[in-house]
């Protein structure tokens, strides 16, 4: 099942629906969840239940070419894994002026976690990503994104950017904040496909394109099976000490690194794709 939040012609308040085919049905109407986070305070069995027993037929139905998906978040917290693909610990490596904490973080038992993203700092599908005025070394990191319910199940999966300034990071790792947490700095999208759907997500092709002037100025890809670390592994990690009782985004790291010499500009246009989930395309906005 593909979960999302949708606006149409006659409101621009997000609503909470799923998709089928090509039609959109509200789920609040359908005698569904009522919001994401209410969906979340399921247990995984539960919630997969109540989808599978709507009543569309009390619902108003949508196209999908008759809606805008936004963002498939409200009160969650986004958070992101670090150093979890050998070639993100490579880039790590040589970017920063500390490069023996990136080669002992891929290897410790306790991975690399950090808030990434409060919900007003997301943007959706079309929506711009920004990149900072302070620094002049900037990159899109596509990743697969787990999404937990309260009671820190998996339940779901979308597509994640996470913008990241490697000039600052790279400067001292203790800017890392800085480097990854402001508005617009992270992306989610299109929609959040449940853990039925998606039974081996464990390897599947992950693909990054940014555009410049309409011309491909950078391409890769990478596979979820090429990751040092297990969902199971970092949500544990993640949920040591913590609670989400929205229940809470987690990205997984990246794999894609574009070269020392690239930069995103304002302009650019970065797509991600992930089998099985769908694309993600964002325009870039560099912050007065």
């Amino acid at each position: 099942m593909a979960l999302c939040y949708f606006v149409d012609e006659h409101s621009d308040i997000p609503r909470f629906g799923m998709i089928r085919g090509d039609a959109v049905i509200d789920l609040a109407e359908a005698r569904g969840p009522k919001s994401l986070s209410a969906a979340l305070t399921m247990s995984s069995r539960d919630m997969l239940q109540s989808l599978e027993g709507l009543r569309p037929g009390a619902a108003t139905t949508h196209t999908l070419d008759s809606v805008v998906l936004r963002a498939p978040i409200d009160k969650q917290e986004v958070w992101a894994a670090g150093v979890t693909y050998l070639r993100s610990r490579d880039a790590r490596m040589e970017e920063s002026t500390q490069r023996d904490v990136y080669d002992q973080v891929y290897d410790a038992a306790r991975p690399e976690l950090f808030l990434k993203a409060t919900p007003h700092r997301v943007s959706g599908p079309g929506e711009p990503v920004a990149i900072r005025s302070d620094s002049g070394w900037d990159v899109p990191e596509p990743e697969l994104t787990l999404l937990l319910n309260s009671r820190g199940e998996l339940v779901g999966y979308t597509i994640g950017n996470d913008v990241s300034s490697r000039s600052i990071e790279g400067e001292n790792p203790l800017y890392l904040p800085q480097a990854k947490v402001y508005s617009r700095s992270a992306a989610l999208g299109p929609t959040v496909i449940t853990v039925d759907e998606l039974p081996d997500a464990a390897n599947l092709d992950i693909n990054l394109s940014i555009h410049r002037g309409g011309a491909v100025l950078f391409e890769d890809r990478t596979s979820t099976a090429n990751m040092h670390r297990s969902f199971a592994d970092l949500s544990n990690y993640l949920q040591r000490a913590n609670t989400f009782p929205a229940g809470v985004f987690l990205m997984t790291g990246t794999g894609i690194v574009p070269p020392l010499e690239f930069t995103l500009q304002d302009g650019d246009v970065v797509t991600i794709s992930i089998d099985g989930i769908g694309e993600l395309v964002n325009p870039v906005t560099r912050l007065s």
